[in-house]
């Protein structure tokens, strides 16, 4: 059976597993035993050849309102200030926010909707770029989920539990598919921070969970150092480092046979990776040298260290270079009272460059070969 990317979509909170295990053609074992430990995930599977090797997740953190962005409801917006029915309303749980109001008004779209495309889809004005690649993506308006609070809500939609310590979807790709690259990370994070109400980030969101710590996603930076604590200190050469990391596995899997802690041996693929990256991830990160056309397509924060547009761009990169799993976030989507003021500067910040990305990713013959998911 092919998977669709509806059906990824669907069913990624409760079957992260399942897809980790089946969506790439495995290469051969005679590769993998040439391989780094740990890069070619899982032996002798999948056994069918799906259409995506790889995964974008642009995930807008506080929820984009689903009223200003690609969910038209004309007959909402004549039905302004009545109260919500009892029909609706019955049975449902209510925040602290909400819980003490004495109605319970309805509010429709402050902006305004267009169709576009061949599909005919209904967008807000507040998207024009992405309005312009509409026929390229697959509007889903069905994700939900039972939890009415930010924190589990948003670690169910990364982990399949609303609960803490499970294995995020970037893990479980790592464990079951592991890297196209061996000098680079199978799970690759990158933030960004828009000019909205925001809610907060944490490690726990691109955890590895009860897996090995190898597949826990490595956090990008926008600071001078990319990656903290890649680079050697000063004084030391690769040679010292490449004699020090021999000693230190030496040590290591002395370590390893005396108590068997397959956690010795995530250190040790850990350490490897990170050497090999330090001459990876400069080329990579190093965004100054694309050509000026490509820069103007993400708009004017493309060489911002650190912005939603930079991080398109950069996750660009990542996937070209073989990166399974990159994972935006963008602060900001938590608009309430104030949604008319903000809900169009986070948009302005994610409108271009995500529209970028897809064209750019097509340009190059990827985007057939890529899922991308904004939400």
């Amino acid at each position: 059976m092919q998977v669709t990317r509806r059906h990824f979509l669907g069913q990624m909170g409760a079957g992260l597993g399942t897809i980790a295990l089946g969506s790439i053609l495995q290469p051969n074992l005679a590769k993998q035993a040439a391989s780094p430990v740990g890069s070619m995930g899982l032996a002798g599977i999948p056994h069918f050849a799906p259409k995506a090797k790889r995964v974008i997740y642009l995930f807008q953190n506080g929820a984009p309102s689903q009223l200003e962005t690609f969910d038209y409801k004309p007959l909402l917006n004549k039905m302004i200030g009545e109260d919500l029915p009892e029909s609706i309303r019955q049975g449902q749980r209510l925040t602290g926010m909400t819980a003490n109001q004495s109605r319970f008004p309805l509010v429709g779209s402050y902006f305004k909707f267009q169709q576009y495309g061949n599909s005919g889809a209904w967008i807000s004005e507040l998207f024009p770029h992405m309005a312009q690649v509409v026929d390229d993506l697959c509007i889903i308006k069905t994700m939900h989920t039972d939890a009415i609070n930010h924190d589990p809500a948003l670690t169910f939609m990364q982990t399949g539990a609303q609960q803490g310590n499970r294995p995020s979807m970037g893990a479980w790709l790592s464990y079951g598919l592991g890297s196209e690259n061996a000098d680079l990370p199978a799970f690759c994070v990158l933030l960004s921070r828009g000019k909205g109400n925001g809610q907060g980030v944490y490690s726990k969101l691109w955890t590895n969970g009860f897996l090995d710590s190898i597949h826990q996603g490595v956090q990008f930076s926008s600071g001078e150092d990319p990656i903290l604590y890649l680079n050697d200190p000063n004084g030391m050469n690769r040679e010292s480092r490449r004699s020090m990391l021999d000693k230190l596995n030496v040590l290591n899997n002395m370590t390893y046979d005396e108590f068997g802690d397959p956690e010795i041996q995530a250190k040790i693929q850990q350490y490897e990776l990170a050497y090999r990256m330090q001459t990876a991830v400069p080329e990579i990160t190093d965004i100054k040298k694309e050509p000026d056309y490509i820069l103007q397509m993400y708009g004017p924060d493309a060489l911002v260290p650190g912005t939603y547009a930079a991080n398109c761009l950069l996750a660009r990169k990542l996937s070209e270079a073989g990166v399974r799993f990159i994972q935006l976030y963008h602060q900001g989507w938590d608009q309430h009272g104030n949604l008319p003021t903000e809900m169009p500067m986070q948009a302005k910040d994610v409108d271009q460059p995500t529209a970028a990305l897809i064209r750019d990713l097509k340009q190059r013959g990827l985007l057939d070969e890529t899922l991308v998911i904004w939400g």
